[in-house]
């Protein structure tokens, strides 16, 4: 399976144990093939760096450097082209829509209200972190 997923699944799969962290190891052990692109990239070093998120990297002894420098690693990279607008309440998320569709993603991953509630874009499917198991076979 091809799939991109949005920068909260990354964050939490990264952070915190659970069906992100699994989707993630499905990665590792080449059950998937994660996609992304720089400017997904960009957006996970920024959130990465928010303060909320420093007791939690500290607890983990990890730096947002090394995360995302171990996530780039796990990731194919595309160019994705300019997309119309979809989401017009988060414009970010159309940035992995446009990932999706550049990467000829079988699913985009994602926890956000936004695009799960769009479900499907061009075909590529918008599944949780959970579903994404589930059609790997895996339960969490």
């Amino acid at each position: 399976m091809r799939i991109v997923l949005d920068t909260n699944l990354v964050v939490s799969g990264s952070l915190w144990r659970g069906a992100p962290r699994q989707v993630l190891d499905a990665a590792r052990e080449h059950k998937l093939y994660l996609f992304t692109s720089a400017i997904l990239l960009a957006e996970l070093e920024d959130v990465l760096g928010r303060p909320k998120f420093a007791d939690r990297l500290a607890l983990a002894n990890v730096t947002p450097h090394k995360l995302l420098s171990d996530y780039a690693a796990l990731t194919r990279r595309v160019e994705p082209a300019s997309i119309p607008s979809v989401i017009k309440d988060d414009a970010d998320d159309d940035l992995v829509l446009a990932c999706g569709e550049a990467a000829l993603a079988d699913a985009i991953g994602s926890g956000d209200r936004h695009l799960l509630r769009l479900k499907e874009y061009r075909g590529i499917p918008i599944l949780t972190a959970n579903e994404i198991l589930a059609r790997l076979g895996q339960s969490t």
